[in-house]
């Protein structure tokens, strides 16, 4: 399955972290990259938008809508998509093994997210590091 113009959504109300992985991610290409601080916007995108979802990476504790939850509807509505939860909280490792095993979630990413993994001159390691990662789960489906 092609990834061209597939959608990565990344949803955190931390605008900054949002911000932070949006830049990193914006060069990859082949790929429609957006961001909301709001989690209903976000849901709202993936109804109309869900077959052409490749990614979502979502914060773990938003306002009106848990992470979780949202990644829970991503599968419903387009279960080759591939899903990441973000938090800064320890996760209890049987959640993490639950979530994982029903497929709710594909990878875990832990905030907070160093300032290091935007791309610069003396950092171009990190920024490739984040780019595959990103382009790894676009390659699993």
């Amino acid at each position: 399955m092609s990834n061209y113009n597939k959608i990565v959504n990344i949803i955190d109300n931390e605008l900054k972290t949002a911000l932070l992985i949006y830049n990193t991610l914006c060069t990859i290409r082949g790929i429609n990259l957006f961001q909301f601080a709001d989690p209903v916007k976000a849901l709202e995108h993936l109804k109309i938008n869900r077959k052409d979802y490749a990614v979502m990476i979502s914060d773990l504790r938003m306002p009106v809508i848990t992470g979780v939850r949202l990644l829970k509807a991503v599968k419903d509505l387009n279960p080759l998509a591939r899903t990441n939860l973000m938090t800064a909280y320890e996760i209890d490792d049987n959640l993490n093994q639950e979530y994982s095993k029903k497929g709710i979630i594909n990878s875990f990413l832990k905030k907070p997210i160093e300032l290091t993994l935007l791309p610069s001159e003396d950092n171009k390691t990190s920024w490739s590091i984040e780019k595959k990662y990103v382009e790894s789960l676009l390659r699993c489906k």
